[in-house]
């Protein structure tokens, strides 16, 4: 199987299907092993990693895991604490402990309100999934300037690449600060036009950062990309 790996198409199976040989590869999510081969059980693409075979979804909702990095937005503010739009099934808890100001009580307000968005990360999710979020931390921050665009969650790998090359590339191409959050919200910073050429980008890399075409489709993208210091 050379799904996943550099440079290979990923495969599309359905459930029931066989994806290939256990051979002393192990199963993780989305299969299962079965008569010494490795089964799907659902739509989605397969990937492999650290001889770990898995089947991820075609579409899927973003569940958080302490240390994410993700790009929230303000929904509910209370006294102590902010509920966050966290673009999954439950809000984010942002308590006035874990901001980056001194905040008085019943003053958070003053420095958020609904509709303001942030960088933060994910500190911890319990059993009940409540969700609690920290903005303490580097490049932790309310974002001011830029523009946040949605993807898939199942597309975030594909738009940062293998070792974030692909990230680095659509930066370095467009000359913006782009961030990718895991809950499927990227911040793109700089020029109208690098921004614009960057959704397009993202959007492209959603679509084909799968197929072995895709770095020849980036490259023809990359023609119309505006130049370093056009205004």
């Amino acid at each position: 199987m050379s799904q996943g790996q550099i440079g290979a198409e990923l495969r599309l199976v359905t459930p029931g299907m066989a994806i290939g040989p256990l051979s002393g590869k192990r199963v993780g999510s989305g299969a299962l092993a079965q008569n010494e081969q490795i089964i799907a059980t659902r739509l989605g693409w397969v990937r492999e990693m650290n001889d770990t075979v898995s089947v991820d979804p075609i579409n899927a909702a973003y569940m958080p895991r302490s240390g994410d990095l993700i790009i929230a937005t303000v929904a509910e503010v209370r006294n102590n604490l902010w509920f966050m739009d966290i673009n999954g099934p439950f809000q984010g808890l942002l308590p006035m402990s874990l901001a980056p100001w001194k905040v008085e009580f019943g003053a958070a307000r003053q420095h958020m309100g609904v509709g303001d968005s942030v960088m933060a990360r994910v500190q911890e999710v319990d059993e009940c999934h409540n969700v609690v979020l920290t903005m303490k931390g580097v490049g932790l921050r309310r974002i001011n300037e830029g523009a946040i665009l949605s993807v898939p969650v199942n597309h975030v790998e594909r738009i940062r690449g293998n070792n974030n090359e692909t990230l680095l590339r659509l930066r370095e191409i467009c000359d913006c600060r782009i961030m990718v959050g895991d809950n499927g919200r990227v911040l793109v910073d700089g020029s109208a036009e690098g921004i614009s050429w960057a959704r397009s980008a993202i959007k492209l890399a959603g679509n084909s950062g799968h197929k072995q075409t895709f770095s020849a489709d980036l490259s023809a993208l990359e023609k119309s990309a505006p130049k370093r210091g056009d205004a």
